[in-house]
């Protein structure tokens, strides 16, 4: 009995202890992940403000207690045709205040898609250059895990007047005309949707057309995560050897996409915070907006059925 106690409990030491490894690795590599134990610590102060991103029926019946609701809705720039455009500083400046966020305050984000609805948030306050935020691996599933406190109730903030800096930056962000440009470059294009979306064999609403743009190459972003699992960031190790098989240099230029420039974040996350990639934008419009424009050049299919609608 003492024997098979004893067995118990080193597999359960060896297992806390790769976990606790792969958490270290993750928070050399990026300042911007926190670990449910260490929102633990710092939940109670008031210069944390959590951010649920999942949708309201989601967040209704529970959620990290004190977590504000916010959905992709709220991030949208409504000067457009079609959707999903970050929103203007203005609007971030306008949502934020409204919910109560101070511009001192850091923002902690979960969701429950392996940070991809975070990750999107995260990229939009990095071009806005506002770096407080974290996001939190696991979500609420890692956060109950730890018997964190969770709620169905609403909390309430009073109105702030949170402002970002006049400085924005455009080191991860390209336009439309910027991607256009750099298909007559040795810049790299990397679709980060399914394989399904990248041969043109479904498109999701939104989008004029299937389709993807010209030479692109494909790595669907849930490859970073235990998408049928836990949903966790893959160790290091892991998203190194994925992403080598591309072939692509640390300091390659590097564009990514997808259909609204969502999963495209994620990867945008990954490659610079937890890879060390040097030159990488992430589209915004993504396949959405460019599929609105018959004049932009675009293909359909795989490889051996390939079509080319080539508008110069």
């Amino acid at each position: 009995m003492n024997l098979k106690i004893n067995l118990i409990l080193i597999i359960f030491l060896m297992f806390s202890c790769k976990k606790e490894s792969v958490e270290k690795s993750y928070s050399k590599k990026s300042n911007y992940l926190i670990n449910a134990n260490e929102l633990l610590e710092i939940a109670s102060n008031n210069k944390i403000k959590i951010l649920d991103f999942r949708k309201k029926e989601d967040y209704q019946k529970e959620h990290i207690k004190n977590a504000i609701q916010i959905w992709r809705s709220d991030l949208e720039n409504p000067n457009y045709v079609y959707s999903g455009m970050m929103p203007s500083s203005q609007q971030i400046e306008r949502l934020f205040s409204d919910l109560g966020i101070e511009s001192e305050d850091t923002v902690v984000i979960y969701d429950d898609k392996g940070l991809c609805e975070a990750a999107r948030l995260w990229w939009i306050l990095q071009v806005y250059n506002f770096k407080n935020v974290k996001l939190l691996q696991g979500g609420i599933t890692a956060w109950k895990t730890i018997n964190g406190d969770v709620s169905n109730i609403e909390p309430k903030f009073s109105k702030t007047s949170f402002k970002l800096s006049q400085t924005n930056k455009k080191n991860l962000f390209i336009s439309k005309e910027e991607v256009y440009k750099a298909l007559k470059t040795n810049t790299i294009l990397l679709d980060t949707r399914t394989i399904a979306e990248f041969y043109g064999d479904y498109h999701k609403k939104g989008a004029a057309k299937p389709g993807r743009i010209p030479n692109s190459i494909h790595i669907d972003w849930a490859e970073a995560i235990n998408f049928h699992g836990n949903q966790l960031i893959k160790p290091i190790e892991e998203l190194e050897k994925i992403y080598s098989k591309l072939n692509i240099r640390k300091n390659d230029s590097i564009i990514l996409y997808c259909h609204s420039g969502v999963r495209s974040a994620h990867t945008t996350f990954i490659l610079t915070e937890l890879l060390g990639y040097k030159n990488v934008k992430n589209y915004d419009g993504s396949w959405t907006e460019w599929s609105h424009f018959d004049n932009l050049p675009h293909e359909i299919g795989s490889s051996t059925t390939l079509k080319k609608n080539n508008h110069e």
